[in-house]
């Protein structure tokens, strides 16, 4: 992926994998799967291999690990 992929401005389409992720489809941004906030693909660093999410934040993420594992 080259910067022009990353900023075309849309949503990427990354696959989540344990301690890397690959795009899928290029773009600038995902979408965390708490908060609904983008996140650029420089700025990742907080995913769910198990859901494929994205996180903005570590409480985003243990939010959504609680609603998921906790709950129900």
């Amino acid at each position: 992926m080259n910067r022009i992929d990353k900023n075309s401005g849309g949503q990427a389409e990354i696959v989540y994998g344990d301690g890397e992720f690959h795009v899928v489809r290029p773009g600038a941004y995902v979408v965390c799967a708490v908060t609904g906030e983008h996140i650029l693909l420089d700025d990742l660093r907080y995913w769910s291999v198990d859901l494929q999410e994205a996180y903005t934040t570590p409480e985003a993420s243990l939010k959504r690990h609680q609603e998921k594992h906790l709950v129900g």
